[in-house]
């Protein structure tokens, strides 16, 4: 009904005042109606002036975002961005933009086009992304050359209907420097947290799981990893072609081939770390395929590393080195009833202690007669039947014949005769009190 002037005169009042009222209950209702309609929470967004909080009301809305602006997008409980299966819900092209408190869901599933949940163009930079669950996305977040993100407390889910090589990554870093990915949980994703040419980033206390490797890096240098959890993964960190990292507190549990995969890794720090039940993967038959034995430290063409005060317990094997992997420095750590404690198939003498301070070995059997907490004879974990059995597996077949009997007890009578191998002179006698 149209709003009229009242006429002139005293009978009009009342009449004028009954419209006046009428008009200003209708703006007040049009004024409290949450956004619902697509176009208009993209307009809503277009509108802000930079620097803006836009609150996004409960509700389901079909939209793809760009912030190509600084604003705060904050979800109220029960807000939804829907991407209906097609290109990234929410695309940051801008700095000092948040995005806090929102459900994501169903963005495309090109891998080409790299869809995401959450895509942060090269352009962006100290841009937060908090408090969010992100579900039925190609890649969670995906950063593209951007500097000073910070990526917390969000829980991404990958696309569980794809095959695990169709999928993205829950977390992406690509070309990203000075980035903060904290205190996230990331399931269902090709690999939980992928990080490609970025140096100058911290990822902690993350809980990745149901992936293939939980953390995985490439060509990356001069980060941190600090106090992740891996559990139930192909491989818990997949560590490759990267230098001065430190790996510090993480710990990896249950994964089926690798708990730390070193491959190509120099100048880096591995230490504190905890890794549990590496357990190998099975065939029908419920035994371990020949091969596929599970590592608790796998250590590949990698040099001048320290590992130090790590736990390896329960695997099928505990560290296991090989090609070319020389002049790395082991210390303090802890092997605890591994099957077998050290693969070591190289030709070159090691040894693994420092400044008198060996490693703790479970197996260990000599004694510590000065009762100094140091076993008195040098631990020697492998022989040469143990080289001759790991290059030819069908030799199995005669562990109990007189010849390899004799080549035994010849090996520890006259150790000149022992292969080269890796030797810690000073073992530990006790576990640490620290180690779990």
């Amino acid at each position: 009904m149209p709003c009229r002037r009242a006429a002139r005169g005293g009978t009009a009042w009342p009449s004028a005042a009954m419209h006046t009222l009428r008009c200003l209950a209708i703006l007040l209702l049009l004024l409290a109606l949450p956004v619902h309609a697509d176009e208009s929470l993209e307009q809503l967004v277009a509108a802000a002036p930079p620097g803006a909080t836009v609150n996004v009301p409960a509700g389901v809305h079909a939209v793809h975002l760009k912030l190509d602006k600084p604003v705060t997008l904050v979800g109220e409980p029960g807000a939804i961005l829907d991407g209906a299966g097609s290109g990234d819900v929410v695309r940051i092209g801008a700095s000092n933009v948040t995005v806090r408190g929102l459900t994501l869901r169903h963005s495309g599933s090109d891998l080409t086009a790299m869809n995401a949940g959450i895509f942060i163009e090269r352009t962006a930079r100290d841009v937060v992304i908090s408090g969010n669950r992100i579900e039925d996305s190609l890649f969670g977040v995906y950063l593209d050359g951007a500097t000073n993100v910070r990526v917390e407390r969000n829980v991404i889910r990958g696309m569980r209907n794809l095959r695990v090589a169709d999928r993205g990554d829950g977390i992406h870093l690509w070309n990203d420097t000075g980035c903060t990915i904290e205190s996230n949980d990331v399931a269902g994703s090709r690999d939980g947290i992928y990080v490609y040419v970025s140096p100058h980033n911290t990822i902690a206390r993350n809980v990745v799981h149901d992936v293939r490797y939980g953390i995985h890096y490439m060509y990356s240098q001069d980060n941190l990893l600090l106090d992740n959890v891996s559990r139930g993964n192909l491989a818990g960190y997949a560590l490759m072609s990267s230098h001065h990292l430190k790996v510090i507190g993480n710990s990896s549990e249950d994964e089926s081939s690798y708990g730390f995969l070193l491959n190509y890794i120099s100048h880096s720090e591995i230490a504190g770390n905890r890794v549990y039940r590496i357990k190998g993967q099975s065939d029908d038959t419920g035994g371990t395929i020949e091969g596929t034995e599970g590592k608790g430290l796998f250590v590949y063409l990698s040099q001048f590393n320290t590992f130090h005060d790590n736990l390896v317990a329960d695997s099928q094997i505990g560290i296991h080195v090989t090609a070319g992997s020389e002049d790395n420095r082991l210390w303090g750590n802890h092997f605890e009833d591994n099957r077998i404690q050290v693969k070591y198939v190289q030709n070159l003498a090691q040894e693994w202690s420092e400044r008198g301070h060996g490693n703790f070995w479970s197996d260990y059997l000599g004694w510590d007669l000065d009762a100094d907490g140091i076993g008195d004879i040098p631990f020697r974990p492998n022989d040469g039947v143990d080289v001759l059995l790991w290059k030819y597996p069908s030799a199995r077949n005669l562990m109990s014949s007189p010849s390899v009997l004799l080549m035994r007890y010849v090996q520890r009578a006259f150790p000149v005769f022992t292969p080269p191998s890796v030797q810690d002179s000073h073992p530990l006698m006790k576990a640490s009190p620290a180690m779990p």
